[in-house]
């Protein structure tokens, strides 16, 4: 009975465990994921011979928007050092089509107009982010895309005789350029995030030669100027990642 107090009081003494550590989020690993939104196809085709451009009825240099949805997905990776997130992302996406023009009236030829599709579009790029609160990103990015289209005519409705890509000179299906973008993305569980996201492809100047034995504009030189798709993307991401937290607190 000596010994109750004694021992009470030793069990007083007993230190408390510290409450268990708390691993903070790493963006670190590779990811793949999946993605919708939309584009916007800025460009104008421009008749070396008339300089009227297509698309349109005037003869200055206006441009034709076209926009489409696109779908696809992207794949890539992030190593983060303190806040700041460095990788890299490729990305394709599926393009609906997006063909037709209002044309434009040449004297003694007709209403000419030149269309094209979409097909795809495709870019690599390199990331630099920032990470807000743990799980928010938000980043740049820079690189290069590709962009692949097909059945480029060129057709005078008055007549109905039509030009294809087949029969001109120096006439390709697809295009690069350089790219820029920026968005966010949040981890909303410890494998899962959402994404938004802006880019700007910037592509090259695109010419191509009627031959002369055309049924019109024979000899012509057309020539594509202010060529670039503008996308809004939104998606989400499976983070495969590496299990190493950046830091650990209570």
């Amino acid at each position: 009975m000596l010994l109750s107090p004694l021992a009470a009081h030793s069990a007083d003494l007993t230190p408390m465990a510290p409450p268990p550590l708390v691993p903070v989020f790493s963006w670190t690993g590779f990811y793949v994921g999946a993605n919708i939104g939309g584009a916007w196809a800025n460009n104008s085709w421009t008749d070396s011979h008339f300089l009227t451009n297509f698309n349109n009825n005037s003869t200055n240099n206006t441009t034709n928007n076209a926009g489409v949805f696109i779908g696809g997905g992207q794949i890539g990776g992030n190593y983060q050092i303190g806040n700041f997130v460095i990788g890299g992302e490729w990305d394709f996406d599926w393009a609906a089509n997006s063909d037709g023009g209002s044309g434009a009236v040449i004297p003694a030829v007709g209403t000419i107009v030149a269309t094209n599709n979409n097909r795809w579009i495709t870019t690599v790029a390199a990331r630099l982010g920032y990470a807000f609160f743990d799980h928010l990103l938000l980043y740049g990015k820079v690189g290069g895309g590709w962009v692949g289209n097909n059945n480029l005519t060129v057709t005078n409705i008055t007549t109905g005789a039509s030009l294809t890509c087949a029969t001109f000179t120096n006439c390709g299906n697809n295009a690069s350029g350089w790219l820029v973008g920026a968005g966010g993305e949040y981890a909303f569980a410890p494998n899962w995030s959402v994404k938004f996201e802006y880019d700007f492809l910037g592509l090259g100047r695109r010419t191509f030669v009627i031959p002369a034995t055309a049924p019109f504009l024979a000899g012509d030189v057309f020539t594509s100027n202010n060529r670039n798709i503008q996308e809004f993307k939104v998606g989400v991401n499976y983070l495969f990642n590496w299990g190493a937290p950046v830091a650990a607190r209570y």
